[in-house]
């Protein structure tokens, strides 16, 4: 199991990086997003250079709002395009996996508009990818693709689509967390990558560090041992003060080696 962290978007990569290295963590989940990390502000060669230095590992990762599902097509086809350059920048930097949100954002249109324009997007994506070496995979998102059944909706279809667990989303608009039924329906070879982070329930989507919230963080981590995964999980802990982060570490390291 390796663990990880997000850069910022607003800060320079190669700088989140050096932090990153230095508080020992092992690869970096890469977000393209803008101000500062924009794919075309990102020198990709650099990055790799740098995670290289470190012996960093990197995993890619997408903005939530690219409205690749829109009911607009002109809107639908820009924001392809732009998953496209991130394919690109994550396979000249060495990932070989890329996450994508799902878009459900289409106000007077069924569930089935949105599903089958997602599919549509992601099997596009999926075959551009081969030719960089970079798969994609679609991450759990509270209200509309948290559920077995609803992101069967997407996996099924679509057999080199990869799951990108979130811990934290899977606590989010549920009555109780869905990553045990997420990880015993799709298993660990469907399962890619993983977000963990705290929260106390509800609709707030707090990335507090682990322990802070009321999660049975802990049970999650062990279904995930029991089931085979031994990837990458990204601690997603956004909070000022890194202290927060380098303690969620210890304690997700600690837990792991216990199970």
């Amino acid at each position: 199991m390796l663990i990880g962290a997000m850069n910022h978007p607003r800060e320079r990569v190669t700088e989140e990086i050096r932090w990153m290295a230095e508080m020992g963590l092992q690869f970096l989940d890469l977000t393209l997003e803008p101000p500062a990390a924009a794919v075309e502000r990102v020198d990709a060669r650099e990055v790799r250079a740098a995670l290289a230095d470190h012996g960093m590992d990197v995993v890619g990762h997408t903005a939530y709002y690219l409205p690749f599902g829109s009911p607009f097509a002109s809107l639908r086809r820009a924001a392809l395009d732009e998953l496209k350059r991130c394919i690109e920048a994550f396979g000249a930097v060495g990932a070989k996996w890329m996450n994508v949100h799902p878009d459900r954002y289409a106000p007077m249109h069924d569930r089935s508009f949105f599903v089958e324009r997602d599919i549509e997007g992601f099997a596009e994506l999926i075959e551009f990818g081969k030719g960089h070496g970079v798969g994609v995979m679609a991450e759990n998102i509270p209200g509309d693709f948290n559920h077995v059944w609803e992101l069967a909706q997407l996996l099924d279809p679509l057999p080199e689509l990869g799951l990108h667990l979130d811990i934290g989303h899977c606590n989010l608009h549920v009555h109780q967390n869905t990553c045990p039924e997420l990880v015993e329906r799709f298993g660990a070879e469907r399962l890619k990558h993983v977000h963990l982070h705290d929260n106390k329930g509800g609709v707030a989507d707090l990335h507090l560090p682990l322990g802070a919230g009321t999660m049975d963080w802990r049970s999650h981590v062990r279904t995930l041992k029991a089931a085979g995964y031994d990837g990458t999980i990204t601690l997603e802990v956004f909070t000022p003060d890194r202290r927060h982060l380098a303690y969620s570490r210890d304690v997700l390291r600690g837990a792991w080696e216990e199970m």
